[in-house]
């Protein structure tokens, strides 16, 4: 876990070091997302720098999450000191490509130096020792899953993570292993789910059923776009660790039980509906303009082969068009939100979205027609 105990070191020793600027602005980029700059606890504003050896380790917390970087450095003094995370980000972004940055702290750890060529900065430091101490629990699931397997999951589920503070258990995805050997990730908002899975990693056969908070879900999510082809993930009950290259993330698992969301896939819909995805997205997209409601509400009515998009505004008028679909069974009517439905159609890769269809009132399934391994559920709407 991580805690607000200060670090239980010794006193803190004068910092310097060389740095090259891409390394370090890499790292103090992914500390921007972790840092809160608005916090009553000004220590949270800081990272913690940490010279040793040839490296140099930089350490971002909120208290709910841990990012720790370990980069290669020319170290003339051990040490470590705290600066603002914002500031320092903000100094080395702007500073020449290709430039080297020496960072030397005072004797009384008071301020940071940084030069780099004819640049001078000052930066007021706090107390290494006020700094949150970095605790990982004992993490007994411990596997390995190739970083484009997790980009998978999460991208195709996030868009149907809740922002609900009451139901503070539905802000993440959960992530299990299922009993027919998938890892499988889920988010829903109570109104859509979005559901993937990969083949289940056999070191995880035994993890248990967690939620990752969203913040950890987008951090993590950064980490895998940049670097390794591998993630190493350790879980406990209340904790996660991800290990992607150089970079460690640790954070607190969101308590609370995920609900049975198998309870609401209608797998009994037995009609079927396709449509071009490109086409779908595109008709619906144009037709949502005509919408003012926030819900921005849109009618499908289906007959034969042909679908018949609709949007209706006191305001500013109204808009049809028509789709030739494949489907055989009775006519059917149903309303949307716009916006759900895109953010399906943007997870589909093949050229034909398919729909599993119930009746008018019921929940219809949403899936790649060449991709049994991610579907989608929207709840439909009064229009």
């Amino acid at each position: 876990m991580i805690t607000a105990e200060s670090l239980p070191l010794l006193d803190p020793k004068p910092i310097h070091l060389v740095v090259e600027k891409m390394s370090l602005l890499k790292a103090l980029g992914h500390c921007q997302g972790v840092v809160e700059r608005r916090n009553t606890v000004p220590i949270l504003a800081h990272i913690l720098l940490e010279a040793q050896g040839n490296t140099l380790k930089i350490t971002a917390t909120d208290l709910e999450i841990a990012f720790i970087e370990t980069l290669p450095a020319h170290i003339k003094a051990e040490g470590r000191t705290t600066v603002s995370a914002h500031l320092l980000f903000e100094i080395v972004r702007k500073l020449p490509d290709g430039s080297e940055i020496e960072l030397k702290s005072t004797d009384d750890g008071a301020t940071l130096h940084l030069q780099s060529g004819r640049s001078s900065y000052n930066f007021a430091c706090l107390p290494p020792l006020d700094f949150p101490s970095i605790i990982t629990n004992e993490l007994p699931c411990t596997f390995k899953i190739h970083a484009a397997e997790l980009s998978r999951l999460i991208d195709k589920t996030r868009f149907s993570m809740s922002f609900e503070e009451t139901r503070y258990y539905l802000n993440g995805i959960c992530f299990h292993a299922t009993p027919d050997g998938f890892l499988r990730a889920v988010a829903t908002d109570g109104l859509r789910l979005a559901q993937a899975q990969v083949e289940l990693p056999s070191e995880a056969s035994k993890m248990p059923q967690v939620i990752i908070s969203r913040k950890t879900i987008h951090e993590i999510r950064k980490l895998i776009d940049e670097k390794a082809e591998e993630v190493t993930i350790s879980l406990s009950e209340n904790q996660v660790r991800f290990v992607v290259a150089s970079s460690i993330l640790i954070s607190r698992l969101i308590e609370g039980k995920f609900p049975a969301y198998e309870n609401v896939i209608p797998f009994s819909n037995d009609k079927v509906l396709e449509v071009n995805a490109k086409a779908f997205a595109d008709t619906v997209d144009r037709i949502s303009i005509m919408s003012t409601d926030k819900l921005r509400p849109v009618k499908l009515r289906v007959e034969g082969m042909t679908m018949v998009i609709s949007a209706h505004s006191s305001e500013t008028g109204n808009a049809v068009e028509e789709l030739e679909v494949k489907y055989t069974g009775e006519p059917i009517d149903f309303g949307f939100n716009a916006r759900y439905i895109l953010d399906v159609t943007q997870q589909i890769s093949s050229e034909t979205l398919q729909f599993l269809i119930g009746d008018e009132t019921q929940a219809i399934i949403a899936k790649d027609a060449n991709d049994s391994s991610a579907l989608y559920v929207l709840m439909p709407m009064r229009v």
